[in-house]
């Protein structure tokens, strides 16, 4: 197959999938190496295909969405991250990210795309089996989360849940 085939064989997978496609996974579809996966993505987003990259994959997405998102300025522990992703997932929002102000780099934003339980207990394996700190130590706990969700009642609920636990910050 060559290049300009396999790209529109890898958009229709990504635009199949409901869920993200790691580099590996469409690297042993598509018969190549996960590097050529790696330069095919980066020469479809040169033509202004809209893919995501997150910790779980590729991810094709709409960026005109008529679903809402909110950003939430959020404090907690480490032990409390699956507690505050539950909470969100379970009233019906899909954290889009997570987003730290440094002092020194600034704004550093990580795609997460958790939008289920299933998504949060992946997210908190890793944490816990790769022996890692979670970005929001960079900067004493305080993060931010964009949340989408089907309405503003809905990210009215999850503001109101995410108070309530005290994560929330004003």
């Amino acid at each position: 197959m060559d290049g300009e085939n396999r790209r529109k064989t890898l958009l229709d997978l990504l635009a199949a999938a409901e869920e993200p496609l790691s580099g590996s996974a469409l690297a042993k579809k598509l018969g190549v190496s996960r590097q050529v996966i790696v330069q095919d993505i980066a020469l479809l987003r040169a033509t202004n295909r809209d893919i995501l990259s997150t910790a779980r994959g590729y991810l094709l997405y709409t960026p005109h969405s008529t679903r809402r998102n909110r950003c939430f300025m959020v404090s907690h522990t480490t032990e409390q991250i699956a507690d505050e992703l539950n909470t969100i997932v379970d009233l019906g929002g899909k954290v889009l990210d997570v987003i730290v102000t440094h002092p020194i780099y600034g704004s550093i934003t990580v795609n997460l795309i958790i939008s289920n339980r299933r998504d949060v207990q992946e997210f908190v394996h890793k944490i816990e089996t790769k022996q890692t700190k979670p970005l929001k130590e960079l900067t004493d706990d305080i993060h931010y989360h964009t949340v989408e969700a089907e309405s503003e009642e809905v990210l009215d609920s999850i503001e109101k849940a995410l108070a309530e636990k005290k994560y929330l910050l004003s």
